[in-house]
C-alpha cells in the first residue's frame, strides 16, 4: 500500500509498504479522510515524539474510514462498516487509569499511520476508543473527534459554566476549536490571536471579541481585560500558544479566583516567571491539560454527528495522500492570507 512514513527532522516520505494484517481483536481500516494536525506540525519539525513514535515509522493519528477486515474475536464491527477509530486507548488498570486520569495511563497505547491507504487499530483501541459513525457524517467530520476531545476534556477540567468569560489565547486549530467548544457550551468567548486571517476565524468560531496582538493594542493584557465584566479579568483564561509569554499573560489575564489552563505545552525545560503574589492573594487555579479520555471521545463524537458544530467550517483544505510531504513543509512557513486550519488528506483521492 502507499503510506506516509516519517524519517526524521523534516524528512516524510511517500513510500509503498506492506499493506496491514488484522490480528486476533485488530480491525484493518481502509482511511476515508486524514486531517492535518498541529503535533504532527510538531512531531515533523522535531523528528520526533518521546511517547507516540520513534523514526522511521507511519505518520498521522486523525482519521476515519471503513473496516476493510476483521481479526479473530471482534464482535463490535463487521467489514464495511464506518468507523472513526482514536489515536490511544488506556489501560484501566495502572495507578492513574484507577484515580480518573485515563489520559495520564501508565500504559497508554498509541496509534499512527493515518496518512495511509490502510491502518491497523490495535485490540485496545478497538475495544475501548472504535465508534460507529451515522452514514450522513463525512468521513473528514468524524476524524476531527480526537482533536475535539482533547478540547472537551480542556473545557471540564476548567470548569467552564454557561455565562462564564473566557479568554482563549491564540487562534491555531486548537485555540478555535476552543472557542467554538465553549460557544457551543453558552460561554463568552473572547479571543487573542497574531495575525489578519485570525480575526475573522476567531469570530466564525464564537468569539465575542477579538483582541489583535501588535495592532492598535499597546498592552494586550490590559486590552483584554477591559473587555471582560467591570475590567476583573475572565473566569477562565485557556492558554493554546505554548510560548512563556503567553502563559505569563495567562496569569495576568485571569480574574481573582479563576482558572488558567496552560493547554499549549511549550518544549521541554521552557521556563516562565509568574507573579507568586497574584497567584496567592488571586487565589487562581493553575492547570494543564493532556491528551483525551474515552469518556471525552464520546463527548466530542456526538458533538460531532449532532451537527452543532462547524466541521465544514473547519476542513479549509482537500488533498491527495502523495501532496502530504508538500502540505507539512508549507505548514512550517505558513504566514496567513486565506483561511487555514486543518487540510483533509484522501488516500483514495480528493472527492470531485
Amino acid at each position: 500500500m502507499t503510506a506516509v512514513v516519517l524519517y526524521g527532522r523534516e524528512d516524510l516520505r511517500l513510500e509503498q509498504v506492506e499493506a496491514p494484517l488484522a490480528s486476533a481483536g485488530e480491525i484493518v481500516v481502509r482511511v476515508g479522510a486524514a486531517l492535518t494536525c498541529g503535533t504532527d506540525l510538531k512531531v515533523y519539525r522535531r523528528g520526533y515524539h518521546a511517547t507516540m513514535l520513534k523514526p522511521p515509522v507511519l505518520f498521522g493519528h486523525e482519521l476515519a474510514g471503513t473496516v476493510y477486515e476483521v481479526g479473530a474475536g471482534v464482535t463490535a464491527f463487521r467489514e464495511g462498516d464506518r468507523v472513526v477509530a482514536l489515536n490511544s486507548a488506556p489501560c484501566d488498570l495502572c495507578f492513574f487509569c484507577r484515580h480518573g486520569q485515563q489520559n495520564l495511563c501508565e500504559d497508554l497505547l498509541f496509534n499512527n499511520g493515518a496518512y495511509a491507504e490502510f491502518i491497523r487499530i490495535p485490540a485496545r483501541i478497538v475495544e475501548k476508543n472504535t465508534l460507529h459513525v451515522p452514514d450522513g457524517v463525512p468521513f473528514e467530520h468524524a476524524a476531527l473527534t480526537e482533536p475535539l476531545a482533547c478540547v472537551v476534556r480542556g473545557l471540564e477540567e476548567s470548569g467552564a459554566q454557561p455565562g462564564d468569560t473566557m479568554v482563549v489565547i491564540g487562534a491555531g486549530p486548537i485555540g478555535l476549536m476552543f472557542m467554538h467548544a465553549a460557544e457551543l457550551a453558552g460561554v463568552h468567548v473572547i479571543a487573542v490571536v497574531k495575525r489578519d486571517d485570525q480575526i475573522a476565524a476567531a469570530k466564525l468560531f464564537g468569539a465575542s471579541s477579538v483582541v489583535q496582538i501588535g495592532v492598535a493594542v499597546d498592552d494586550v493584557i490590559a486590552a483584554t481585560r477591559a473587555l471582560t465584566p467591570q475590567g476583573r479579568g475572565a473566569d477562565i483564561v485557556i492558554e493554546a500558544v505554548a510560548t512563556p509569554a503567553t502563559w505569563e499573560w495567562a496569569v495576568e489575564m485571569v480574574r481573582k479566583g479563576g482558572v488558567v489552563n496552560f493547554f499549549g505545552g511549550p518544549p521541554s525545560g521552557t521556563k516562565v516567571q509568574l507573579d507568586t503574589n497574584r497567584l496567592h492573594y488571586g487565589d487562581i487555579t493553575l492547570k494543564a491539560s493532556f491528551h483525551h479520555t474515552p469518556a471525552t471521545c464520546r463527548t466530542a463524537f456526538g458533538l460531532i454527528t449532532s451537527g452543532r458544530f462547524k466541521c465544514a467550517e473547519y476542513i479549509t483544505g482537500q488533498a491527495a495522500l502523495d501532496q502530504v510531504p508538500e502540505i507539512f513543509q508549507r505548514m512550517l512557513t505558513r504566514k496567513g492570507g486565506a483561511l487555514d486550519i486543518k487540510t483533509a488528506v484522501f488516500p483514495a483521492g480528493v472527492p470531485r
